[in-house]
């Protein structure tokens, strides 16, 4: 009877979701639940830590309710979270700001300095981390300068996991998945970098201690677990960053396979058994386990643009699906099903949230190329889903540079419910594409890596074993071959707007 089933929790940038698994991988209960995400000016992407943490406290204990286990049958829980977030706590562990998010580049310019400087590469070589204001500790940077009386009264600056688990357990432990996404965690010598943080005038007693993502911690707060539905002195295991556990959840564990996701935000990864840097210092290398360490890169501007342009452009299209009792991305995705390929030469640059891998450009601006008046509403949702596409292409293409050529590309995420939208990165990438039949990869991925931690399983790979290939997308040459003469063209308007990228960035931030 004892751990029968384990709990995979993903806090995410946009929602936050709860899954139980039983030991063979078939899921027992799900929940999900969302929460807002602030834009007061431009370039700023800000959350309110209370608002998550009662989501997570909500799906946690609506998933527990809902497996009706007992006892020890649930045994445990394990985080996935989203990476670079910070938030400034006091000693009571109160937050004294809302949540930067990783969308946040406030703190372009203390990032432009240092590209600028002789700091770029050793930041990068030291850290695994390109220079971009995604990162903590860029954001920590901008608190001091920007907002010293914080920066003076902040205890910790922290992750939005380690704030859950201090609300858990009493204690700040971060990952180190999570803590090799900051900057500010020395790859190499795999601890806080002193330099670093002595460029920032804090020392590591600001920073929480750095665990094994496979850490358990057993038990919580007794009214932690009263509230949550779930024994007192269950494991928790802190897990790692979202981004490494879809690799885990769709399988992709072995050399050459290649993981490619779009929820919110987008990212390509392939595990190494190493640290691993880029030459051009285009992609990042971030830690799953003591034995796997992954590269990649990630885009900003994945789901999000999507939702932009739901947004922005279907207002009449979210009422019909509501009344049709469709989801509104299901309607979008037929719409743009019934433009061609290429969406007859419209194409979009999706950078609305600046952009991060393979060109590491905050000031990067969405652009719509080719506009006539043959084009309408159903051409632009087509290249929403084209550009977005596009950027995951950039990155791929850099990332076979680094590691080699891939021989299998997994997908996840919530793109996955298109069809047309999976279709379109065969097309584009011109390789199979193959879709687990686990969606919920970096929940499951969690879950995984806790049964590992716990000794259910003797690795993480043997999540093979626990899941099925769902479909497999073959790329259309005549679509692969209009794609790639597009995607030159893409690149090009990139590159050509350098200079006006950084001159409109400038406009919108004085003016905002």
């Amino acid at each position: 009877m004892k751990h029968q089933a384990i709990m995979g929790v993903d806090i995410g940038t946009t929602g936050c979701r709860a899954v139980i698994y039983r030991n063979d991988g078939t899921i027992l209960a799900s929940q999900a639940a969302e929460y807002p995400l602030y834009t007061p000016h431009a370039a700023w992407a800000e959350q309110d830590p209370e608002e998550i943490f009662q989501a997570f406290v909500k799906v946690t204990r609506a998933a527990a309710l809902q497996a009706g286990l007992q006892g020890e049958q649930l045994g445990g829980i394990c985080f996935s979270s989203v990476m670079h977030s910070v938030i400034p706590v006091d000693a009571a562990g109160t937050p004294l700001y809302r949540m930067l998010i990783w969308a946040d580049s406030r703190s372009h310019k203390f990032a432009d300095e240092i590209k600028l400087g002789r700091d770029a590469g050793q930041i990068y070589n030291k850290t695994g981390c390109p220079v971009h204001p995604m990162y903590p500790l860029y954001k920590v940077m901008w608190f001091r300068e920007e907002q010293p009386e914080i920066f003076a009264r902040t205890a910790k600056f922290v992750g939005i996991k380690e704030y859950i688990f201090f609300r858990l357990c009493g204690k700040y432990l971060v990952d180190k998945s999570i803590a090799t996404t900051t900057a500010m965690y020395n790859i190499n010598t795999q601890a806080w970098d002193p330099d670093l943080l002595a460029m920032l005038q804090i020392d590591a007693e600001k920073l929480s201690v750095v665990v094994p993502t496979t850490h358990v911690e057993w038990g919580m707060q007794a009214e932690m677990a009263a509230q949550l539905e779930v024994p007192a002195g269950i494991a928790l295991i802190v897990g790692a960053s979202d981004g490494v556990l879809s690799n885990v959840g769709s399988g992709s564990v072995n050399p050459g396979q290649v993981t490619a996701m779009i929820g919110t935000s987008g990212a390509l990864r392939i595990i190494t058994d190493r640290p691993q840097i880029d030459e051009k210092g285009r992609t990042w290398c971030y830690n799953l386990t003591e034995d796997y360490w992954v590269l990649g890169g990630a885009i900003n501007n994945g789901g999000i643009a999507f939702r932009w342009t739901r947004d922005k452009f279907a207002a009449t299209e979210q009422q019909v699906a509501a009344k049709l009792g469709l989801d509104v991305y299901e309607l979008l995705g037929k719409y743009a099903e019934q433009k061609p390929a290429g969406s007859d030469g419209l194409i979009m640059l999706p950078f609305l949230a600046g952009e991060r891998a393979p060109y590491y450009n905050a000031n990067a601006r969405g652009v719509l190329f080719g506009l006539n008046l043959n084009h309408g509403k159903r051409h632009l949702i087509r290249a929403t889903m084209e550009g977005i596409v596009y950027r995951m292409f950039s990155v791929f293409r850099a990332l076979e540079e680094v590691a080699g050529k891939s021989n299998e590309v997994r997908v996840s995420g919530s793109f996955t419910r298109s069809r047309l939208w999976v279709q379109i990165m065969a097309d584009v990438f011109g390789r199979i594409i193959t879709v687990p039949g686990e969606p919920e990869g970096a929940a499951f991925g969690a879950a995984i890596l806790g049964m590992f931690a716990l000794g259910i399983i003797d690795s993480i790979k043997e999540v093979n074993d626990l899941i099925n290939i769902k479909e497999r997308y073959y790329p259309d040459e005549t679509n692969h071959d209009r794609y790639q003469k597009l995607f030159g063209i893409y690149e090009r308007i990139y590159w050509n707007l350098q200079k006006e990228f950084e001159e409109i960035a400038e406009i919108q931030r004085a003016w905002s």
